[in-house]
């Protein structure tokens, strides 16, 4: 497997582009399905779940290729509503298949869905909503079979507002009959870029981006061409790393709009953020400053999906800091490795109690995770001395070439392949 090398200690400096959104693309990938015919999808990263989503499409007789940032998908020869198993297991976003089968065949068969080991994640709200919808389901075992004669529109409260709930929901009503209306959908980014493609295919949905979405059912939709949003997680990975190495970085492509709370939390503690329509600056000449309370909550508040970065940077600041996590129950798996590089953390139930240190100290630690392996990369990039990361696949899954990325900065990281030359850890 896969290993980076980073020797830590250098200040990040300089530019970087922010690639597109792994979670806009996995739904929009699927949404592909809704149309007959080819669509050019511009801004996707090159990752592992993307890989997967794409592989499931060529099983379903799409055809698919990647060619730098622009995958083209021709769903014209799309032939099958059963989704691999084997695929299935791979990557949890594996589920967003289900509407668009559902609409496009009347009938899907999946399975549970795998992914990063976080906690719990029901589907129960997908199904929910197909249900509303007119869906009749059949849970055997790990397979799930789902029929539909025909989808009618329905008023379809969610009991939390899952993003990947609201999307497939979203994608089973854009050909339904009549009108559905989601309320306590979620409010995220990628929400608003999946009503967009699917309106920009012919759908007619407004309110993505509020926590009432109302989607008026066509017959049709049409081929087209879409630009993904930049990646929001990507980005505030990097603000925090220019944090926590004491560094002064620009960040280009991004969209400063859809990171409002990490602004927030980063300002508490000290750094310095600039914005200019889609450009950010981020410095950080002294020691932060510790953040008395941080919870995660779904968007606009914290995300999860960046609790585990900012608790590297809370390592290392003045004073004592908390983290509450609210989302996902198995999400502190990365406490144990930055211990081991000398973090002071304590867990209790869901919250983190953080007392900063003067320094971190190069170990070797596994990533566990998709987030928690990026967390590991940015204390490796602050520590003193070589830090290396194994389980590097899990990076790979929502960062597209990690090291390269940080390269670009001035940092001393690189990838070890077991293919390559033996390398000497104990230098």
């Amino acid at each position: 497997m896969d290993k980076l090398v980073i020797e830590g200690g250098k200040t990040l400096s300089g530019t970087v582009r922010i690639h597109g959104s792994k979670n806009a693309a996995l739904p929009i990938l699927a949404a592909c399905l809704l149309a007959d015919g080819i669509v050019h999808l511009h801004n996707v990263p090159r990752l592992l779940d993307i890989e997967v989503m794409m592989n499931i499409l060529n099983r379903l007789g799409c055809q698919t290729q990647h060619e730098q940032e622009m995958v083209i998908v021709d769903t014209s020869t799309a032939n099958s509503f059963h989704v691999p198993e084997d695929l299935m297991k791979q990557m949890r976003s594996s589920i967003f298949l289900m509407g668009p089968l559902l609409a496009r065949f009347g009938e899907v068969t999946i399975y549970q869905p795998g992914g990063c080991a976080i906690g719990e994640r029901k589907i129960d709200l997908h199904l929910k909503g197909l249900r509303a919808l007119g869906a009749v389901i059949e849970e055997q075992d790990q397979q799930i079979l789902c029929k539909a004669r025909k989808l009618v529109g329905a008023d379809i409260q969610l009991d939390f507002p899952s993003v990947g709930a609201t999307e497939n929901i979203m994608m089973a009503a854009a050909m339904a009959e009549g009108t559905t209306v989601i309320t306590n959908a979620a409010r995220e980014p990628e929400i608003q870029d999946l009503q967009n493609f699917l309106n920009q295919m012919g759908a007619s949905i407004i309110g993505a981006g509020t926590d009432t979405i109302t989607i008026q059912g066509v017959k049709k939709l049409n081929p087209c061409t879409y630009e993904i949003i930049p990646d929001r997680i990507v980005a505030g990975t990097v603000m925090i790393a220019a944090a926590a190495t004491r560094g002064n970085v620009t960040l280009t492509h991004c969209n400063p709009t859809h990171l409002t709370s990490l602004i927030h939390v980063l300002k508490r503690a000290g750094v310095q953020i600039g914005v200019c329509n889609d450009i950010m600056s981020v410095s950080c000449m002294g020691r932060p400053k510790a953040v008395e309370r941080i919870v995660t909550s779904p968007y606009p508040s914290f995300p999860t999906d960046l609790q585990s970065q900012v608790m590297v940077l809370l390592t290392l600041s003045d004073g004592f800091s908390v983290m509450k996590e609210t989302v996902f129950e198995g999400r502190f798996k990365h406490v144990d490795e930055l211990t081991v590089m000398g973090a002071d953390i304590s867990i209790d139930l869901n919250y983190a109690f953080i007392r900063g240190v003067q320094r971190l100290y190069g170990a070797t630690v596994e990533a566990t995770d998709l987030r928690a392996g990026a967390a590991l990369v940015i204390a490796g990039l602050a520590a003193q001395g070589k830090t290396i990361v194994e389980q590097v696949h899990h990076i790979d899954r929502g960062y597209d070439h990690i090291e390269r990325l940080f390269q670009k900065l001035g940092a001393d990281i690189h990838r070890h392949s077991p293919v390559s030359k033996h390398l000497d850890l104990a230098n």
